[in-house]
């Protein structure tokens, strides 16, 4: 992330404003993914691609996230964080429209990739500006803001399930929701912070290796990140071929992780801020492993379904505050975010065919099994979130960023 020269002073407004804007960012990044997610069959059936080929495909946006995330503290570097996020978060939207024009694999593959470098640089860019806000307001508002995404997922994914019931074209359908969220994003980004590097600053390098303290960082919400994948993409199955539940209730179980995961995180600030990031994630490793443990031994779908719920209460905050300790654990936050986003993305991208393949091997009851212990790695590896907890001496508001605590 760049920071700003010495001479730029916001006032407690400004910020606050800022911080409507960035939740607002949040929201529109979600909505693309949530109109995306819902169309898949349609871009499936007009690429003329097996599942197979679906799953191959679909693993080319983690991809492009993954090579092209360290690009975003160079981008902000060079024209600033307001003006770099307006860029990305653009091509972003757009990038919507791309997917379903797509008329085979190969064409699918290359504009996934682009779907997933797009996603993940803006995703750097906004989750920089969103620590950047939370330094100056001197409160927890990471994991508010990852709500927010959650909550643009489920609008996105309620307007994409109403297109494909009425059987609108999908290429229309993500053209319409580009432009709208296209216009939204931009309007969004006039409210953000508009930091500048000091002129005498070294720019980021292109590519890097994540600094070692993003691994450790990312360590954490790799774990997170695989519990929330596993969670989404198996619940259903885990419910109608272990425990014999209808397709009906196999599928609210997914929708009721996601909607826990969402509530979770729009009210996990307030928790962050009483109790810190480390007693938080401690707890929440807790209630994560309790709820794995409740997925593996329940007898029946409603307990299992009570599992799944902790699992996502357990681990909704995870993320959110490995991004905050990235920001705040050395000179160049960009950076370190950008490395604990592409260890993350890495985590969802293998945790669903780990899951198959484990599955397949032993069972799916082994393979949560193997989640649970994930999980019950957020209680031994929290405290290395403690660089999330902030201790400030004097207003972060107007001036520098508040300072990376020495303690938990």
């Amino acid at each position: 992330m760049t920071k700003e020269p010495t001479a730029a002073v916001y006032s407690t407004e400004q910020v606050k404003r800022a911080r409507v804007a960035v939740a607002t960012v949040f929201a529109v990044h979600g909505a693309v993914t949530g109109s995306f997610a819902t169309r898949v069959p349609w871009i499936q059936d007009h690429a003329g691609v097996s599942a197979g080929q679906l799953g191959l495909a679909l693993a080319f946006p983690a991809i492009g996230a993954s090579i092209t995330m360290p690009l975003a503290g160079r981008i902000s570097h060079r024209f600033g964080a307001r003006t770099a996020l307006r860029g990305l978060l653009a091509l972003w939207t757009l990038a919507l429209i791309l997917p379903a024009l797509a008329p085979n694999l190969l064409t699918l593959c290359a504009v996934l990739f682009v779907y997933g470098a797009t996603a993940g640089m803006s995703d750097v860019a906004m989750n920089a500006l969103g620590v950047e806000v939370e330094n100056r307001l001197d409160k927890s508002i990471m994991s508010g803001l990852h709500g927010m995404w959650s909550v643009g997922a489920l609008i996105g994914s309620a307007a994409g399930t109403v297109a494909a019931h009425i059987g609108a074209d999908a290429r229309l359908h993500h053209t319409l929701a580009a432009l709208v969220l296209t216009a939204l994003g931009l309007l969004a980004c006039r409210g953000v912070l508009d930091l500048h590097s000091e002129p005498d600053e070294e720019p980021p390098p292109r590519f890097t290796l994540p600094p070692r303290s993003a691994l450790i960082i990312g360590a954490v919400g790799f774990c997170a990140v695989f519990a929330e994948g596993a969670s989404l993409d198996w619940s259903a199955v885990y419910l109608r071929d272990i425990l014999g539940s209808s397709d009906g209730v196999a599928a609210a179980s997914t929708t009721a992780f996601a909607l826990t995961m969402a509530v979770a995180r729009l009210a996990g600030d307030r928790i962050v801020d009483r109790f810190g990031a480390v007693r938080t994630v401690r707890a929440g490793g807790v209630l994560a492993s309790t709820g794995g443990l409740l997925v593996v031994f329940s007898p029946a779908p409603a307990a299992a379904m009570c599992g799944f719920g902790l699992l996502g209460l357990g681990v909704a905050v995870v993320v959110p505050l490995a991004f905050a300790a990235a920001g705040r654990s050395g000179p160049n936050p960009s950076q370190a975010i950008a490395g604990v986003a592409t260890i993350t993305y890495t985590s969802g991208l293998i945790a669903p065919s780990a899951i198959g393949s484990l599955a397949e091997a032993t069972s799916l009851v082994v393979s949560f099994g193997v989640v649970t212990a994930l999980a019950f790695g957020l209680v031994l590896g929290a405290g290395v979130l403690r660089a999330g907890d902030r201790k400030v001496t004097g207003s972060a508001v107007g001036g520098a960023p508040a300072k990376s605590p020495s303690g938990s």
